[in-house]
């Protein structure tokens, strides 16, 4: 994958629920995070949805790019799999970096999430019990 910083990073596979879309990323996010915003519960169906972030190039779809259902532009949009619905990861940043849905990756990756963003529009019945930071937003610089 061309452009990586750390041409050793072993390489990550990750797919959808059904198998249709496979994707290969490389180990070297830049970072990770839980996402509580409402698009993000809305898109997952889930509480938040905890995502690593990488740049565009160090991330390709390897299996199934027919079967992709992308929602938005081709600068920031999620992109998920047509025939299970799965979302597979967003691009973001004016489509520089992908944010790679962590639930769909297939090898543990080396990073963790380090805090909740957006926990001001979290689902009400849901309550972070977990030591890492939370921002009412994106993270901020203290």
């Amino acid at each position: 994958m061309a452009g990586s910083k750390n041409p050793n990073a072993r390489i990550l596979a990750g797919e959808c629920f059904c198998g249709a879309v496979r994707y290969a990323v490389a180990d070297a996010f830049a970072y990770a995070l839980n996402c509580h915003c409402s698009n993000c519960r809305r898109t997952t169906g889930s509480a938040f949805k905890p995502f690593a972030a990488i740049e565009r190039d160090k991330f390709r779809v390897t299996e199934g790019d027919s079967d992709l259902m992308t929602y938005g532009e081709e600068t920031g949009h999620d992109a998920h799999c047509r025939r299970c619905g799965s979302l597979l990861y967003s691009v973001v940043r004016d489509g520089t970096f992908v944010h790679v849905a962590m639930g769909t990756l297939v090898d543990d990756p080396s990073i963790r999430p380090t805090a909740h963003i957006f926990v001001g529009s979290k689902a009400p019945w849901y309550v972070i019990t977990d030591g890492l930071p939370q921002y009412q937003g994106h993270v901020t610089a203290d």
